[in-house]
């Protein structure tokens, strides 16, 4: 009898020393995170700066505004890495959220949820889809759609009543435009909206999700500011660029490079921007009650040029041209944050 508990019991010791081991080594890091979170917190409130991707990034740190926090000057948090800092005097929490909608949105929820934000600015570039807009220019939309939500249908098939408009692909073909095409049609539907103060579990629809009036008319203050019109010496736009504040953007998990989806996507909701991310920010932010903005730079034509697209090229110039509106915007804000 004895050897039958011995063993038992050996098992069972060295099973929790194996289960302590993979936990504990684990939250260590995240503790870790935490105690500085709760450190920096304690200096806020702050302004949270959600940008994309590396080239974004870099553009950003070239503007040289960025002060590091000498203490923490960062913190990192389930993979990304949140930097601790001021812009002229104004603290300022940054990240790099990553490409797509899911990433936006799961920092965008991280950066209100650990830190002490009082609202989000969001940049980075764009396509450009509104002939009146080149590249190089700035937007700094007032609102934006999500248009990734579709009920796709075989060509017999009825689209919703209330879906928010529809793409008929039939309309597209070539040479014969009235044909048969058996990609159907796609309808745009709407967001399930959660905010905070909304009724628990209870979704409103929305297409269109506002940014922050009184932000927008802070940011109508840089228009006519001046921006770069060349990548080098031998790389320059014809025009020089410009701010636009009060247009509408567009989202979805989609690089838009099609002259055909460019003109409709314009000709439908009127959308001058296209880009991957900046609805699921604007979303996340309005759904925890926090301002936000979005700069914008417009890197291409999202399809509409002849020749290859021109986001290489004026990709760097045109993050350039939106971080330097981020940081005149930031300027621009109350010192004592209450524009927050």
């Amino acid at each position: 009898m004895a050897e039958k508990q011995v063993i038992p019991c050996f098992l069972i010791l060295v099973l929790f020393s194996l289960v302590t081991m993979h936990v504990s080594a684990f939250p260590s890091n995240r503790i870790k995170s935490l105690s500085i979170i709760r450190e920096v917190n304690r200096q806020g409130p702050y302004l949270g700066l959600i940008t994309v991707y590396p080239p974004e990034e870099n553009s950003f740190f070239a503007t040289g505004a960025f002060k590091p926090y000498g203490k923490h000057p960062f913190v990192d948090l389930s993979g990304r890495r949140f930097r601790i800092g001021k812009i002229r005097e104004k603290k300022v929490i940054y990240v790099r959220c990553g490409v797509g909608m899911v990433n936006a949105a799961a920092a965008t929820q991280q950066m209100v949820d650990m830190f002490d934000v009082k609202g989000i600015v969001h940049f980075g570039i764009a396509g450009n889809v509104n002939n009146s807009m080149s590249i190089g220019d700035v937007t700094i939309p007032k609102e934006f759609a999500h248009t990734g939500i579709w009920d796709w249908l075989n060509p017999d098939e009825t689209l919703p009543s209330n879906d928010i408009a529809q793409l008929e692909f039939g309309n597209y073909n070539v040479p014969e435009k009235d044909g048969m095409n058996l990609l159907g049609h796609i309808g745009y539907n709407y967001e399930q909206f959660y905010y905070e103060s909304g009724k628990p579990n209870s979704a409103t629809p929305l297409f269109w999700a506002q940014t922050s009036q009184a932000w927008l008319q802070v940011a109508a203050g840089l228009e006519g500011m001046e921006l770069e019109k060349c990548v080098n010496s031998s790389s320059c736009l014809p025009q020089k660029p410009k701010l636009v504040v009060g247009l509408k953007g567009s989202t979805a998990n989609i690089f838009v490079d099609n002259a055909a989806y460019r003109d409709f996507l314009y000709q439908t909701f009127a959308v001058s921007s296209v880009a991957m991310e900046s609805a699921s920010v604007v979303m996340t932010s309005l759904s925890n009650g926090v301002p936000v903005i979005v700069i914008r730079g417009l890197s291409d034509l999202a399809g509409g040029q002849k020749g290859q697209n021109a986001i290489q090229n004026f990709g760097p110039l045109a993050a350039l041209n939106a971080a330097k509106a981020v940081v005149q915007f930031i300027i621009k804000l109350p010192a004592d944050n209450s524009g927050y």
